[in-house]
């Protein structure tokens, strides 16, 4: 099959894609059925078992698919948590599914360490972090907990290809400039969603003199950036690396879970075999191929920023943080995108003969227990400790507000996490600022934000070139059950990033014994309680930009969906809100410029307008029609389609058991 034209998210897909119609070669906006190389669920996994059971599933398709890593609340010892985690590692025992108890580390961490997350595969988990994968040139991307049940029920999900957005990284950091710098600063300046829902590829000379440790962090945090996934090339720093990795396995042995477990003593995802296959057969995007965005970064021009206090895209450069001398209480070297090897070094290099400053608590956990081992051996977590820093078990933690050492009220925390959201490591008074370890651990010392080296402040070189999509009609099959056309009266929305709480309150979420007519009754009463005598029956929604942001609450795609609505056109979703909203048989379809057409011919004076404009979605010509002007649509392709037809994921699991 030619796959001309692809980028490299489109040919990774392409592989993992299943029941594509001959020659069809995927593009953004597929909806593809996907069979994920693996997929893992970490202390979630207890909130999986039940949707597993649920949908009458008895056994898990592939055992090999699927990976167990408990990481979150590994401190907390009650006997409620104890027991959760031994029902998880008993459910795993009986379905000889690979698992990792407490201790062995984090689950993206356990992802990269033993293969799981192989260059140039598909992989996915239920957690917004898995875009780490990334780093080793994995398409990783997250999935909600129906997903995971559906994977380990059948091996497959659905799953549409994003838009893809090209960052070429030119030249090369500095000395003691980090990955950890160069995410801050593309979430910092490129702070307006630039990103959103996109798939990142990383390019450029500048990659080549990235570690593994830097792409991985630089991965992870795409995330935060807003992105579904962060993906770079698979180099000789990648090929160095697995070799490094084989060579350690085999020297340590399997590593004591069912696929591991292997006659012959060769570990079955990290071996010389499996590496020798992957340079023989590496992909890389087409000439010519297609990115939605495009945007460079001159790596020399990075220097040391923090990011917040309480969101990630504002950045201040540490030098002119060092200046206001800004007293912290809390640092923290702890969480999957920032407690690695180089990372403990690069502070243990800081804090080396040195002490924490007295009014100070510096908090240090490993990514895993090897990472730990590791730091050890070279006397990088010895020094940590001598300055008087406090180790945590390798696992989550702070980050997100479990355990020890937590912010307190009015209290101010400098940390080389990910997150830095009101509330998240702790109290909702608190602050928390985001930085690399080497300026986490200068904190420490200093007892305010400060940097361990002088750095000549510059103007980061960075631009970004908006594309416009390729032109051309869709003829898009219809599968029996789906209608080839839609029509209902548009019933507009404007508000921009409109959250799970304003369409469904929160105070109905865990009441269950809620029917469909009262969350029908409920829905959007808390962003217009107006909504309720507006709306009518087959009205087709109209809303913002990031729609559905915020919970991962399903009430909000279903109460749209019992009151009549029948389907959302937005300018963009959150990925939860539409991987829920698609997961319950309902659809959320974007539409962006018809949304801004709407916005300039009604208005943002009021929150809901009915404008009786009747509008009609042709599902075989991927267009819609309203108000005398025809939009272009992504095509819903059959994987879509049977979800909708069953009436959900669950529903579409229980018929191909």
């Amino acid at each position: 099959m030619s796959t001309e034209g692809q980028n490299l998210v489109e040919k990774i897909a392409q592989r993992f894609a299943v029941g594509l119609e001959n020659e069809h070669i995927v593009r953004s906006g597929d909806y593809l059925s996907v069979r994920p190389a693996h997929v893992m669920t970490h202390d979630n996994t207890g909130a999986v078992i039940p949707k597993f059971g649920g949908i009458g599933a008895a056994q898990i398709a592939n055992p090999r698919q699927v990976v167990f890593a408990l990481d979150h609340n590994v401190q907390d010892k009650s006997e409620t948590n104890l027991a959760k985690y031994r029902k998880i590692a008993a459910f795993a025992e009986t379905m000889g599914v690979d698992f990792y108890a407490a201790g062995r580390g984090i689950g993206h961490q356990i992802m990269c360490e033993e293969g799981y997350a192989w260059p140039q595969t598909m992989v996915v988990a239920s957690d917004s972090h898995s875009n780490m994968y990334g780093g080793l040139g994995c398409l990783g991307t997250p999935v909600v907990r129906t997903d995971a049940a559906a994977i380990w029920a059948t091996g497959r999900t659905w799953w549409q290809v994003p838009p893809v957005a090209r960052c070429e990284l030119r030249g090369r950091l500095r000395p003691g400039v980090t990955g950890k710098d160069v995410i801050l600063m593309l979430c910092g300046f490129f702070n307006s969603d630039e990103v959103l829902n996109h798939a990142v590829e990383f390019t450029g000379e500048g990659v080549a003199a990235l570690t593994i440790d830097d792409r991985l962090t630089i991965a992870n945090m795409t995330t935060e950036w807003g992105a579904l996934a962060g993906v770079f090339p698979v180099d000789e720093t990648t090929v160095e690396w697995l070799k490094q990795r084989i060579a350690f396995v085999e020297k340590r042995g399997p590593a004591g879970v069912p696929s591991d477990a292997d006659a012959t003593g060769r570990h079955p995802r990290l071996n010389g075999k499996r590496l020798a296959d992957l340079k023989q057969s590496l992909l890389s995007p087409d000439e010519g191929a297609f990115y939605a965005r495009e945007l460079t970064l001159d790596l020399a021009t990075v220097t040391p920023h923090v990011a917040g206090p309480d969101h990630v895209k504002v950045m201040t450069p540490v030098s002119e943080m060092r200046k206001r001398k800004l007293s912290i209480q809390k640092a923290y070297l702890v969480s999957c995108v920032n407690s690695r090897v180089e990372d403990l070094a690069q502070a243990a290099e800081v804090v080396r003969g040195k002490k924490i400053a007295d009014d100070v608590e510096f908090y240090i956990a490993a990514a895993s227990s090897e990472v730990q081992a590791e730091s050890e051996r070279r006397g990088d977590w010895q020094a940590l400790l001598d300055s008087g820093a406090e180790p945590l078990p390798p696992g989550c933690g702070p980050c997100i507000g479990l355990g020890k050492g937590l912010l307190e009220d009015g209290e101010v925390g400098i940390s080389a996490t990910n997150r830095n959201f009101k509330g998240r490591m702790g109290a909702k008074t608190a602050q928390a600022y985001l930085a690399s370890p080497a300026v986490v651990a200068a904190s420490a010392i200093s007892g305010y934000i400060d940097m361990p080296w002088e750095f000549e402040q510059t103007q980061p070189a960075a631009d970004i070139r908006v594309n416009d999509s390729p032109a051309g009609a869709a003829d898009v099959a219809i599968i029996d059950g789906f209608p080839s056309e839609i029509t209902g009266d548009l019933i507009f929305c404007h508000f921009d990033n409109l959250n799970t709480d304003g369409i469904y309150p929160g105070k109905y979420t865990y009441i269950d014994d809620f029917t469909p007519e009262q969350q029908a009754s409920v829905v959007m009463e808390n962003y217009d309680p107006e909504f309720g005598k507006l709306v009518k029956e087959g009205d087709i929604l109209v809303g913002g930009f990031n729609f559905g942001a915020g919970s991962s609450r399903e009430q909000a795609a279903t109460a749209l969906k019992y009151r009549g609505v029948r389907l959302v056109l937005a300018g963009s979703f959150s990925e939860t809100y539409k991987r829920n909203a698609i997961n319950n048989g309902f659809l959320a379809i974007e539409a962006p410029v018809l949304v801004r057409d709407l916005k300039a011919k009604f208005g943002t004076e009021k929150l809901t307008v009915a404008t009786h404009i009747e509008a009609t979605v042709d599902f075989a010509k991927a267009t819609l029609t309203a108000d005398g002007k025809q939009y272009r649509l992504s095509p819903l392709g059959a994987a879509a389609q049977e979800l909708i037809v069953t009436g959900g994921l669950e529903a579409w699991v229980k018929q191909n058991l």
